[in-house]
């Protein structure tokens, strides 16, 4: 009996143990996991909360910052170039805007002012009608009395004059365009320059001295260009619109040509 007692004892004992003790090592193990997974987390949300608390910059202030950066030089010129040729643009614009007028109904009032007061009436509303049209067609009438011909060359030589007028100032703009890319370029060379002169000075190939100075250099080709694409865009419009005036007035001189053959008939 006491043979089986020791028996029954010693089997049980080699069973339920090695089971007690896996057991407690998964218990060891589960809870050195939730140790290293309870800083992770942590971290993580720390993290989040720095990105979620990080100020968010906007694009004019990272624009304003990006200028400061490229140095007040060159990026100084730059902006110069952009004020002047938007200054000049903007004018231009204003101006060719006051100067679209409505040709038809000018021609109109003009012929219909030819058969019931003359000259005379008809110049009058010349004159009280702003435009280039309307100043054409004036000088040509106020030659009217000297004939056609006369009346012709008077609207030809005042239409070179009205051509000059709306063309005024524009070259400028297209010289902006040209100078700003290429003071950005030349702000590009002279910072890669200044790199390796750095570069010189220290003795050493070190990856912060050369990528202060381009970096400093690629700005101001960025900067020309943006400054450069910005003037092309009103230049564009500006050529359009004065295209469309001039297509006007050419129009325009020879209805008010065949008017005064008409009228002398």
């Amino acid at each position: 009996m006491k043979k089986l007692l020791t028996i029954a004892f010693a089997f049980g004992l080699f069973y339920f143990l090695p089971q007690q003790m896996h057991a407690n090592l998964n218990q060891e193990q589960d809870e050195e996991v939730e140790v290293v997974e309870a800083p992770v987390e942590e971290a993580q949300e720390e993290s989040q909360m720095t990105v979620a608390e990080a100020p968010s910059v906007g694009f004019t202030q990272e624009l304003k910052n990006r200028f400061i950066e490229g140095g007040p030089g060159f990026m100084g010129i730059v902006l110069a170039c952009l004020i002047l040729g938007l200054a000049i643009a903007i004018e231009r614009i204003i101006y060719l805007n006051f100067a679209t007028t409505n040709t038809e109904k000018l021609v109109e009032d003009v012929e219909s002012a030819l058969k019931s007061g003359g000259v005379d009436s008809a110049k009058e509303i010349c004159r009280n009608t702003p435009g280039p049209v309307a100043s054409i067609f004036y000088q040509g009438l106020d030659r009217a009395g000297e004939g056609v011909e006369s009346a012709e060359k008077a609207v030809v030589a005042y239409g070179g004059v009205q051509m000059g007028q709306l063309e005024k100032n524009v070259s400028w703009i297209s010289l902006f365009i040209a100078l700003a890319p290429m003071l950005g370029f030349m702000g590009t060379v002279i910072g890669m320059i200044q790199a390796f002169d750095k570069i010189q000075a220290a003795g050493d190939m070190q990856p912060s001295l050369v990528a202060g100075g381009i970096k400093v250099a690629l700005l101001t080709t960025v900067f020309g260009l943006i400054v450069a694409i910005i003037l092309q865009i009103f230049y564009n419009y500006i050529v359009a619109k004065i295209d469309s005036i001039v297509n006007d007035m050419e129009d325009a001189s020879i209805t008010l040509i065949d008017i005064l053959v008409s009228h002398k008939k």
